[in-house]
């Protein structure tokens, strides 16, 4: 993969970009991923299931597919799903809605940086492919780990770029030319699918993710590669 560019993180930026996406964004994720990105959403949510949350905090939810999965899976479970895109937040009503599930799961308009909840608030906190974009990734880490009680869990799934030959260089080629090739044609947003792979590359991995996990005041930290590393699970506790 080419050097990553600089991509603006600015939550004015960001929301703007998944704005301007939100219409097609669900079926070029699957489309992209081949819908293992279903998989790995799986994993994250049998992960928390077996802590059996009965209030959980889904940071970036986008169009709600994570809040969606883990209601479903954990029928005790309520969700409250935010975001910073508004028509993102529009097209995961629509699903909850769809899903029956509007009882259990709610979606507002949030910024991580600056949560709208008491410390304390949820039994776990999860964001599935959303920490790469946060503007402050320290300081979103940090307001996720304050609104979980302690002993709870926070679950953060993240692409992450394989390291082994001969995934590396064959996934860099897809990640840096294909997907945005394509994401940009069917989308008609080239610039958020170039952002895609420059974000991803400059997402702090492994354990230098896993300190800052540590610095916002989680433990018991792990990484769990998935899918040869085209994908990382970490997990941490409140302390």
């Amino acid at each position: 993969m080419n050097a990553p560019q600089p991509v603006d993180k600015s939550t004015g930026a960001v929301a703007a970009m998944f704005n301007s996406i939100a219409p097609r964004y669900d079926v070029l994720n699957h489309l992209l991923s081949l819908g293992i990105d279903r998989f790995w959403r799986r994993r994250l949510v049998r992960r928390l299931a077996v802590a059996a949350p009965s209030r959980v905090l889904d940071v970036a939810t986008g169009t709600a597919d994570l809040a969606i999965a883990l209601a479903r899976r954990v029928p005790q479970t309520v969700v409250v799903g935010i975001d910073i895109a508004c028509q993102m937040l529009r097209v995961g009503e629509q699903k909850v809605e769809q899903a029956g599930l509007s009882s259990r799961i709610t979606l507002q308009q949030a910024s991580v940086l600056e949560l709208p909840f008491p410390s304390c608030h949820f039994d776990a906190a999860m964001v599935a492919f959303g920490a790469r974009n946060f503007e402050h990734l320290e300081q979103g880490m940090a307001e996720m780990a304050r609104t979980v009680r302690t002993g709870g869990r926070v679950l953060v799934l993240e692409f992450s770029m394989p390291q082994h030959w001969p995934i590396r260089p064959l996934y860099s080629f897809y990640f840096g030319r294909i997907l945005p090739a394509v994401g940009g044609l069917v989308s008609g947003r080239r610039q958020a699918y170039d952002y895609l792979p420059s974000s991803v590359a400059q997402f702090p991995q492994g354990d230098e993710f896993m300190d800052m996990m540590r610095q916002a005041g989680l433990t018991q930290c792990s990484a769990t590669p998935l899918t040869m590393g085209v994908a990382t699970l970490y997990e941490g506790r409140r302390g």
